[in-house]
Order: C-alpha cells, then structure tokens, then sequence
C-alpha cells in the first residue's frame, strides 16, 4: 500500500491498524527549536478519544504518545519526529463472525478487490483509529502557526442530522459539551437525539467548521498548489468525508455575482464569501472550510451484504462504534487544517521569504 504520506516540505506519514500492537507517524520538514512536549500533543488527543460520553464508541484508549525522535530536550532538532502510540483497547473479538463478510458502506470490499487481502479487525488501516495520528501530527502544527504566524484555530459542530448548530456562536463553551457546539442551549437536544438514535440502533451524518483567523495574505500557488485544493484533499482524506466546502460552498450556486463578490475598500473586506482564499492564495480574511461526515455504517441492525466468495449473506456489525463519527471529528479537521497551512508557509517562505508583502 502507498500514498500514506501528506504534504510537501512539512510531510506526514502515518502507519498502523486499528487492531494492531501500535499506530504512529513521522513528521518530517518541522523547523528546528519550537519546544514541543508529549503533554501537549495529549491534550490535543484527549479532544478526539473515544469514550468521553455515551454519544460515542466506548472503546477508551490511553493514547500516551512516545515522542521516539526529532525533539531534544524538549526542542525540536530539524530532523524527522517519529511519534507512536500503543493500541491498548482493542477487541478483535467483536469481528470474528464478519472476518469473510464485506460489509456495507465500509471499505472491506473495495480492500478486497484492491489487494486481495484484508485486516477486518475493525476495519484495520480503513478506520478512523488512524486520525489519531493526524491529530498528534497536527497539534505540532498549530503550535508553529501560533508561534511564527500568530494563526488561531477553532472547530464546531455546525450540524447533526437534521439539527443545525448556527443560533448562538459560544467560542468559549464548545470544548464544555461533548459534541463541540458552540451553541450551549442546543447541547440538551443534541443529547436526546444522539440517546434515540442510539437506543433505534441507527446512525446519522454530520457537518464540522472550522475556521483560520490571522492566517496572512499570499499562502498558496497557483495552478497547481492551490491552497483550498490541498484544503479540499486533506478533508476529503477523512475516514466518513463526502463534500468539503470552503466559504459560501455549495450555496454560492443560489447566489448572484454581486452578492457572491467580496468587495473591497480602505478598511478591509466586506464580506468573506470565498472563505479567505481568492485564485487559490489566501486573502489575509479568515479561511473557513466545512466538511460533511456520513452515517456511520457499523450497525447492529441486519443488512444484505455479500461475503468472500461473492455469496449473499445477513450482516450484523456487532462491537463498540460511533453512532455519528462526525461527533468526534472537531479535532481531526483542525488539525487537517493546521498541518496544510503550516506546509504552505514553509513553502511561501521558501519562495517568497517574507510575509510582509
């Protein structure tokens, strides 16, 4: 398998299964000096575990990340950062009866038909265990765009189901609930809907924001190196992710040129509809990207499915699942987003070499 790394002067590249002895990563391009220590990158991973409420899988992880190279009393040297955590939750168990079955809406088929081959053990490389990595990888990242650019970065839960999140925006108050809603008054019907969604055995998709405030004008290139080209990929490259938007989206079909159009005067901008991104470079205006997550496909309710040898079979997919994965993605597209921002101001320095244009 190939195409396991990400980026081009900052490089991610994760390993491991869901499953197996251990996952990690090595980021490699990382400035030499910013002082980085594994508390930090646990607090960051605390934000994504599994089992911080009975809305999500209640596998719980200790995800205690060993920081195996490129940090030197407590500094980073320059050379690749080898990060690795220990599975050490893991129920294999819970998969035996589906070993040979492809169920579906999952990737056990297209695996399949790939390689010929497959870890069914909760998906193995498929599953989102594997975010854990990209989280780590990413809380580097933030902390250099906080330090060099002063870049800050805030995630939400926009919507659940058919439940929108856009009334009161809280800043403050989204890392209190367990869904990331800014909105504090909408956290006790989040709470009944995820708890009937559950008790019916079903799943539901959601939509998480996240937004980029004091990024500077001129990331990005083009034609090729687009900033919210690369911004659309590291989305979509989320286990659940169906649709990426950045600014206005998809409702910029339903608008007029001179509604749409962010005009300009002395002051600033007027508007930010195009999401701080014009021709692919950012405009000095916050970058806002939306990410649309599935249903997960896990479910102990039966389905027709087909096993190995092409046979239609019943499906149950027993074992400990996120009845909406998109409740814990809050961190996984912050930190998608801060190692493509911190990738594209390596480069635009590497080029340009200021950003005081």
């Amino acid at each position: 398998m190939s195409h396991n790394t990400f980026g081009h002067l900052l490089r991610v590249t994760t390993f491991g299964e869901s499953h197996g002895p251990a996952i990690g990563c090595v980021v490699d391009g990382c400035p030499p000096g910013l002082e980085i220590t594994p508390d930090e990158i646990k607090a960051e991973l605390e934000r994504r575990a599994t089992g911080r409420s009975r809305h999500t899988s209640q596998r719980r992880e200790a995800d205690d990340v060993r920081i195996l190279s490129g940090v030197f009393e407590g500094r980073t040297t320059g050379t690749p950062i080898g990060l690795l955590i220990e599975n050490t939750d893991a129920r294999s168990r819970d998969y035996e009866e589906i070993k040979r079955q492809l169920r579906p809406g999952h990737a056990d088929y297209t695996y399949w038909k790939k390689y010929g081959i497959r870890d069914y053990r909760g998906g193995g490389r498929s599953s989102a265990r594997e975010t854990t990595m990209r989280v780590a990888a990413g809380a580097i990242a933030r902390k250099w765009l906080r330090r060099e650019l002063e870049v800050e970065i805030q995630g939400w839960l926009a919507q659940l189901g058919p439940l929108r999140c856009d009334g009161v925006m809280r800043w403050d108050t989204i890392d209190d609930n367990p869904f990331f809603c800014p909105d504090p008054e909408m956290v006790p019907q989040l709470e009944s809907f995820m708890d009937a969604l559950r008790k019916s055995g079903d799943s539901v998709g959601a939509r998480v924001n996240v937004v980029a405030r004091g990024v500077p004008a001129g990331l990005g290139a083009p034609v090729y190196g687009k900033l919210d080209a690369d911004l659309a990929a590291a989305m979509m490259s989320i286990n659940a992710a169906k649709g990426v938007e950045v600014g206005a989206g998809f409702d910029s079909v339903a608008q007029q040129g001179t509604a749409h159009r962010d005009e300009m005067t002395r002051e600033g901008f007027l508007s930010n509809h195009a999401g701080g991104i014009l021709g692919g470079i950012s405009s000095g205006q916050d970058i806002l990207v939306s990410t649309a997550f599935k249903p997960t496909s896990s479910l102990r309710l039966p389905c027709r499915g087909l096993d190995i040898e092409g046979s239609e079979v019943e499906i149950v997919t027993k074992g400990r699942h996120d009845p909406c994965v998109g409740i814990r993605a809050t961190p996984i597209v912050e930190a998608m987003l801060a190692l493509v921002l911190m990738d594209h101001a390596l480069r635009h320095r590497g080029q340009i070499g200021t950003f005081d244009l």
